[in-house]
């Protein structure tokens, strides 16, 4: 699937890229119609430690799946971010389905 990634006010070394990267390919498991995708990490300005968010925008044929989450680290947000993914592209290919029947 292709990411395109985008590191706001900060730049990002690969070895952050391919995590992303690697758990994102795992969503199409779940669902092989994902087109493309967008990735926002971004370091929030408040004092406290979970000041990383990962926001997540997925392009799927007629809809779009969005996924955003703060924590202590880009790893541990992007993690969060994809287990939404997950569950909003099960639950949109159990529509799909019941759709088709």
């Amino acid at each position: 699937m292709k990411l395109q990634m985008h590191s706001i006010h900060f730049d990002a070394d690969q070895k952050l890229i391919d995590f992303i990267q690697k758990k994102a390919d795992k969503l199409e498991t779940y669902f092989d119609r994902i087109q493309d995708g967008e990735v926002f990490m971004r370091l929030d300005k408040n004092e406290k430690n979970a000041n990383k968010i990962v926001e997540i925008k997925l392009n799927v044929p007629g809809k779009q799946f969005f996924a955003k989450h703060q924590a202590d680290s880009f790893e541990a947000a992007a993690d969060e971010a994809i287990e939404g993914l997950r569950r909003q592209l099960k639950k949109h290919k159990e529509k799909v389905v019941l759709v088709k029947q």
